[in-house]
């Protein structure tokens, strides 16, 4: 006899107020609520990716092909479309994973899997992201499998993003942290010149090829001590991450299709247009937004 299980409310979740408020980030109130006891301990951000997460899988229905997105936000949804497999809330669901990574974690919490060859419609794509701007244009891919990513949620009907309120940001690439950039192995070096090149004169830029330590349990980018190699992607690619120190500026379906005529590119981490809606877990509830509104409060 299987458990019953809710669709919505999670009780599970710390602070579960947060998971059914649609309310925008409101101006100062005249007369403010005091938060109750559960209510006035400032949530982590992990509670924040957990609240987003499960947010986007009240979306899921039965008999529906997901893209099952990588990272530890995407994370939270991969288990908790696990449970209501388990306990009966969804079933005949089969997932597209957007990685390795995914595929294992999806494997693990029971959740069916094929690929794009056998599905090349997805119904609905749930995934984090790195960045997200006003536009709902997004950098992804700072885990390394932005290519398998913009495929599955490339030929997603809807995408829907999660995210805490940390990844907004005014202008793409704004957070100084990287734009990744999937290369072919072969030449790397002349890719990342040319791509060097290409942003030649922008004030604040620089790349670097991404490497990961032959010692796991070393840090990916620095370790002294360490012999580092090429950080290496499901594709058995390289990644060059580009940094931009005001962000980047210009036209970006433009800057896009510069960066991927360049021989060796095989992907970019920018999204542009792919977001069908973004769900952005805040300290005081959960704001949905789509292509028909805007993000405030930067």
């Amino acid at each position: 006899m299987r458990a019953a299980c809710s669709r919505t409310l999670d009780m599970a979740i710390p602070l579960p107020h947060l998971l059914h408020s649609d309310r925008p980030l409101p101006a100062a109130a005249s007369h403010p609520t005091p938060p109750s006891a559960s209510e006035s301990a400032a949530p982590s951000q992990d509670e924040l990716k957990r609240v987003a997460a499960h947010r986007a899988v009240e979306l899921v229905e039965s008999g529906m092909v997901l893209g099952l997105g990588t990272g530890s936000t995407a994370a939270h949804a991969l288990d908790r479309i696990g449970d209501l497999l388990r306990c009966g809330g969804l079933r005949d669901i089969v997932g597209i994973p957007t990685s390795e990574w995914a595929a294992a974690r999806a494997a693990a919490a029971g959740i069916p899997l094929s690929d794009l060859n056998a599905h090349p419609v997805v119904d609905l794509s749930i995934d984090g992201a790195d960045e997200v701007d006003p536009a709902l244009n997004l950098v992804k891919g700072r885990g390394g499998s932005l290519l398998r990513e913009k495929m599955v949620e490339g030929a997603s009907r809807r995408f829907v993003v999660i995210i805490d309120d940390s990844k907004l940001v005014p202008r793409l690439g704004a957070s100084g942290l990287a734009v990744p950039v999937e290369v072919i192995p072969f030449g790397y070096a002349l890719t990342l010149r040319r791509l060097q090149k290409l942003f030649h004169g922008v004030p604040g830029f620089n790349l670097k090829l991404r490497t990961a330590s032959v010692n796991a349990k070393a840090s990916t980018f620095e370790e002294d001590g360490f012999e580092l190699e090429p950080f290496v992607t499901d594709n058995k690619n390289y990644i060059v991450d580009l940094f931009f120190e005001e962000g980047i500026h210009g036209d970006l379906n433009l800057i896009s299709d510069e960066i991927l005529r360049i021989t060796g590119v095989v992907e970019h981490g920018v999204f542009l247009g792919l977001a069908s809606s973004v769900i952005v877990a805040r300290k005081d509830g959960v704001v949905a937004m789509d292509k028909e509104m805007k993000l405030n409060g930067f």
